[in-house]
């Protein structure tokens, strides 16, 4: 035996010797050992649990914050998900007086549910019946699409759309007593209607197929007549019950223009009328509040269907539409849609008269004891600038109320050289010219002027008596009104508030004005002068029995001048002490040999101001008041359509867009020394 083993040996008797305390040492260790760990191990697994929890908790709560509707569309999506939005309301558009120009109603479509259909087998006939009796859809229309989209749980059936309120409840009500009529509902959708069909169509604009505006206030006001989409979203449970969430949607905000419907309607017969019996290349009025810049109407011709606004069959034939290409088809669309009142620009001729004369007695550079020698024209940088009078020697002696009343041409030429360049084209741009006025329509044209770099002295005299720049009707009108309304310049506007569905005002258009052009001083002078022009001047035949009326004519020669084309026009005003109407009138090559007559205009102002100045609260002077009825067209059928069967596409006035200055499709503008008056 060894050392070693013995020495073992020996160790292990001393040990059992002692009770083995070793052994015992060892279990009381390994006792204490295992339960510690033990309890620790139980409160980590624990707490492990309870963080887990607290992680899965936070996780659903952030994501119900911050994912919202996605992250309900990932869990639904595992189980048989359905989805579709709920439409909102258009808001309406209304005229000043609570009249509905626009207005959304609400039609429904037929969505199928090819899946939850042909869950058993006992849904499809009774299904199929109930969608023929009622909705005319057939078996077998029903089978192709099932067979085209069997997994689908939605499937709008373009056929079937806009259906009205009772056929829903035609259909509900057989489903109510069938519960074997499953996977079919019907989704809300709302289309524009315009209960005038064309009155004012130049002004409202239309909506495209998805809800979006086009052209005018529909355009222009397009946020806020616009909602919020709501939605729908559920899952069928086992039962085939459809467990469902909705999301309400924000209707759209309620426009109210600025716009009389009677007065506009009233105003588009009288046009439509002028139009059948003497006919215009085109033809454009404005009547507005010359106080705060309210548009009361405004038209264009033609009008067109705002129901139907991309109907070409009014204007052109089968064969002549057949022939056409979709590019030429919407170029056409384009030239009916645009408002001529707001997007072309041309020479105004002598309506632009006043500006100049108020800007001479603004700077004192002419006085109202001032005359002038008109000997039938002016010789300007090498040129001879003809006055109307020219033929006949020119117009004599002759001061500043009688050199409006004439439309003489020489006196306003040597008011414009006395005024000068810089001072001229500081009037032009304070009076809103070359300049878009703000109006709250899409496709304003800014016209043409001229800079201090740019205009020479023939450019002056030309420009003097309202040739050579251009400019456009809403900007003539605008720039009007401040002449007679004390010398304040407005921001002409088509909305006057905008209200939400429940009628209380969101935000109402600013009416205060812009800035002071002329003096009151300045603007009773040519209010007097320009009664003148109407009771003993070339206006004469714009008086209307029974309203002290005042305003200017214009002939404008168009270029290229050889062609003897002209644009008249009128603009005026009354109460002439009170202003509180102007008309502007402008009427594009009337169709007759000879053109060159503003009668046309004015006979046309007189006409239509006669009916609608009592609509307006404006009364004759002899008057105890009443107001004048009109009978307005049908809500139901359209009457105010023009009698047009062709689009004009001949060269037009001169026309701006951004800047672009055009006349007619592709000639340039150059200056001329023509006669206008």
């Amino acid at each position: 035996m060894s050392r070693r083993t013995q020495s073992n040996q020996s160790r292990r008797r001393q040990t059992n010797r002692a009770g083995n305390p070793q052994r015992r040492r060892k279990v009381h260790t390994k006792y204490k050992f295992s339960t510690r760990r033990m309890y620790q191990r139980t409160f980590i697994a624990l707490g492990a649990i309870v963080l887990f929890a607290l992680v899965c908790v936070g996780w659903t709560i952030w994501l119900g914050q911050s994912k919202g509707d996605e992250y309900e569309k990932i869990v639904l999506s595992q189980q048989s998900y359905v989805s579709n939005t709920i439409a909102y309301r258009r808001g309406d558009i209304l005229d000043r007086n609570g009249n509905k120009l626009a207005s959304s109603k609400k039609v429904y479509n037929l969505v199928l549910d090819p899946k939850a259909l042909t869950l058993d087998s006992a849904y499809f006939e009774p299904t199929t019946k109930a969608l023929q009796q009622t909705v005319g859809m057939s078996e077998g229309a029903v089978r192709k699409i099932i067979d085209k989209k069997p997994d689908s749980h939605y499937y709008v059936v373009k056929k079937y759309k806009g259906l009205s309120r009772d056929v829903v409840d035609a259909f509900n009500e057989l489903a109510d007593k069938d519960k074997n009529i499953q996977g079919v509902w019907f989704e809300e959708e709302y289309v524009r209607q315009y209960p005038y069909s064309t009155v004012a169509s130049n002004v409202i604009g239309f909506c495209s197929s998805d809800n979006v505006g086009i052209w005018g206030i529909e355009n222009q006001y397009n946020s806020q007549l616009s909602g919020k989409t709501g939605k729908k979203y559920g899952y069928y449970d086992s039962d085939l019950n459809l467990v469902e969430n909705v999301k309400e949607p924000e209707n759209g905000k309620k426009i109210i223009s600025t716009i009389d419907v009677n007065v506009q309607g009233v105003l588009e017969q009288h046009m439509q009328k002028f139009q059948t019996d003497t006919g215009s290349e085109n033809m454009g009025v404005i009547i507005m509040n010359p106080n705060n810049g309210e548009i009361y109407a405004m038209a264009s011709s033609p009008g067109y269907d705002l129901n139907d606004p991309s109907d070409l069959s009014k204007y052109y034939s089968e064969d002549k539409l057949a022939g056409m290409s979709d590019k030429k088809k919407m170029e056409e669309l384009n030239e009916i849609w645009r408002n001529f009142c707001i997007s072309d620009a041309y020479e105004p001729g002598s309506t632009f008269k006043p500006i100049t004369v108020a800007a001479s007695l603004e700077e004192g550079t002419t006085s109202p004891s001032r005359t002038y020698v008109c000997d039938g024209y002016q010789k300007v940088g090498g040129s001879k600038i003809k006055c109307v009078a020219f033929s006949k020697g020119g117009h004599g002696t002759i001061n500043i109320c009688q050199a409006l009343m004439e439309s003489c041409n020489d006196a306003l030429m040597q008011m414009g050289d006395a005024l000068g360049g810089k001072r001229f084209l500081k009037y032009v741009n304070d009076f809103g010219y070359g300049q878009k006025t703000g109006i709250d329509l899409p496709g304003e044209a800014t016209g043409k002027i001229f800079t201090e770099d740019t205009m020479r002295s023939a450019d002056l005299a030309t420009s003097s008596f309202g040739q050579s720049q251009t400019v456009t009707m809403v900007q003539m009108a605008a720039a009007f009104s401040s002449v007679v309304n004390g010398g304040y310049y407005y921001t002409p506007h088509v909305v006057k508030e905008i209200q939400n569905e429940n009628g209380a005002t969101v935000s109402e258009i600013e009416t205060q004005p812009v800035h002071k052009v002329v003096t009151a001083e300045t603007s009773k002078l040519l209010r007097g002068y320009l009664y003148k022009t109407v009771e003993e001047g070339t206006a004469k035949a714009a008086q209307v029995k029974g309203y002290k009326v005042g305003g200017k004519t214009g002939t404008a020669e168009k270029y290229p001048r050889k062609k003897k084309n002209y644009l008249v026009s009128f603009i005026g005003f009354t109460p002439v002490e009170h202003p509180e109407v102007v008309i502007y009138v402008v009427i594009d090559q009337p169709h007759v040999e000879d053109q060159a007559h503003s009668t046309y205009a004015t006979e046309f102002a007189s006409s239509v101001m006669g009916d609608v100045l009592p609509m307006l609260g404006v009364y004759k002077n002899d008057s105890s008041g009443g107001t004048t009825k009109v009978q307005l067209p049908s809500t139901k059928t359209a009457i105010f359509r023009w009698k047009c069967h062709k689009v004009v596409t001949a060269p037009k006035i001169i026309r701006n867009y951004s800047d672009r200055l055009v006349v007619g499709p592709r000639q340039r503008y150059t200056l001329s020394n023509g006669f206008i008056y």
